[in-house]
């Protein structure tokens, strides 16, 4: 398998409940990275996520793939849309598409190893 899912995000209103929830119930260690936004450190062979501050409750996945533009089209091409372009936030390069549903995915271009 190729494109692994590799993050995931947990969105709502009460960023603060959604913490406390996640860390009881799973013992996931918190890491806060500025108003809003919270990295969530789970076992070893799980991804990672985050909690985020959203009017809207919702959870997405986080899918690892080799090149992201393209991925981005054969979304387009395949049925889906183009939520959110290829955007580069400081950590990843990451896009957003979603499916024939309205569910929505994050693709994550994977790094590549410096030689």
């Amino acid at each position: 398998m190729s494109d692994p899912i590799v993050h995931f995000e947990v969105a709502g209103s009460n960023e603060s409940t959604l913490k406390d929830f996640y860390r009881e119930l799973f013992d996931w260690k918190l890491q806060p990275m500025g108003p809003g936004y919270t990295l969530l450190e789970t076992p070893p062979a799980s991804p990672n996520g985050t909690i985020r501050e959203a009017e809207q409750a919702g959870l997405t996945v986080g899918v690892g793939v080799d090149d992201l533009d393209a991925s981005l089209a054969k979304a387009a091409e395949s049925g889906g849309s183009i939520v959110m372009p290829a955007t580069d936030n400081g950590y990843v390069n990451k896009g957003q598409i979603a499916d024939p549903a309205g569910n929505v995915i994050t693709l994550i271009e994977n790094s590549k190893p410096t030689a």
